[in-house]
């Protein structure tokens, strides 16, 4: 007689995961998302927000199923009295100004790293400074600090060779700022080359690479000698989690994955793998963190541990707008 005993389930594979920590949402992209959620609440849907508020699709379209309405330039904005918000990035000057011209109630949501180097740079030029922007050029943010100063008062490097390239008139002081989520150590090349290049350049009181990206960046340092691939949970227009995944590289990784969410998962790409190590970008929610856990216990049999290398206990405060109705 066959044997009628069921069939016996394949065993899995063991993977031992290594989980970052810090991981996930800082407090500007707190205090961003709770700005339109709170907005919401005050002054019910709709309420704009020019731009994604943060780079995760997750997020904005929960945003938007409870009334948030995105657009990408303030001219996609009707004539209304509901609120416009400004993204976690900052904006140029030239857009709350013609907010103002429209008499458009707005909220600025920029995060106070980002709204910091505004204001470095304004100090700057006022100075008689050409500021120098460390940066990725068509990055909202970049985009942003560019137009809090005058066309010409401000010029954009994003490598060593573009540190190479510049062509200051011979009596220019310079000054030189970055955006707030690059990589740590590429940075660190660039601010070099320009010091040799121009030893009088002034810089930052206290670096504008902020906390989060640099505790993060720390994390995938940390544990990637220890492992064989890692998965980088964010998007691919976040810059931060872009150099998550490319510092993962660097660092010796042999696989390194971007994924949104876990259907993203590329299960051929960790064949052989048993140690693993997973972060988030500061715009990712730990929900898809423990989506991407569940979809790894599912394929192998999944140990944890918590690699912890800062601790966190940043808040910011909600815009000047939200605050009397917190």
């Amino acid at each position: 007689m066959p044997d009628a005993s069921p069939a016996r389930p394949p065993q899995r594979l063991p993977l031992h995961v290594l989980l970052c920590a810090p991981r996930g949402f800082c407090a500007g992209v707190v205090r961003a998302i709770d700005a339109v959620e709170r907005a919401l609440e005050i002054y019910g849907a709709p309420v704009y927000v020019r731009h994604e508020i943060v780079h995760n699709k997750f997020v904005v379209d929960g945003l938007r199923a409870k009334g948030a309405v995105f657009v990408e330039e303030l001219d996609d904005v009707p004539d209304t009295q509901a609120p416009v918000i400004f993204s976690a990035h900052g904006v140029p000057k030239s857009v709350p100004e013609a907010a103002r011209g429209r008499n458009l109630f707005t909220i600025d949501a920029t995060c106070p790293l980002v709204t910091k180097v505004h204001r470095e740079a304004e100090i700057h030029w006022r100075r008689g400074r050409l500021v120098v922007l460390i940066g990725h050029a068509g990055h909202p943010e970049v985009v942003g600090t560019m137009g809090q100063l005058p066309q010409g008062a401000i010029v954009l490097v994003e490598s060593v060779e573009d540190v190479a390239r510049l062509d200051p008139p011979a009596d220019a002081q310079l000054a030189w700022a970055s955006q707030t989520t690059l990589s740590v150590d590429d940075t660190r090349e660039i601010v070099a080359a320009l010091v040799a290049r121009f030893p009088a350049i002034a810089g930052p009181h206290k670096d504008d690479i902020c906390y989060a990206t640099t505790n993060r960046q720390e994390a995938v340092k940390a544990v990637a000698p220890r492992v064989q691939a890692m998965i980088v949970v964010g998007a691919p227009n976040s810059s931060n989690s872009q150099r998550l995944r490319e510092v993962a590289e660097q660092a010796g990784c042999r696989v390194s994955l971007l994924v949104q969410r876990a259907q993203d998962l590329d299960f051929a790409a960790l064949a052989g793998v048993s140690r693993l190590a997973v972060t988030a970008g500061a715009s990712a929610p730990e929900t898809l963190v423990e989506e991407v856990l569940e979809a790894l216990r599912a394929q192998f049999d999944v140990t944890i541990e918590i690699v912890t290398t800062a601790s966190e206990n940043v808040h910011f405060p909600p815009p000047r707008e939200l605050r009397a109705r917190a």
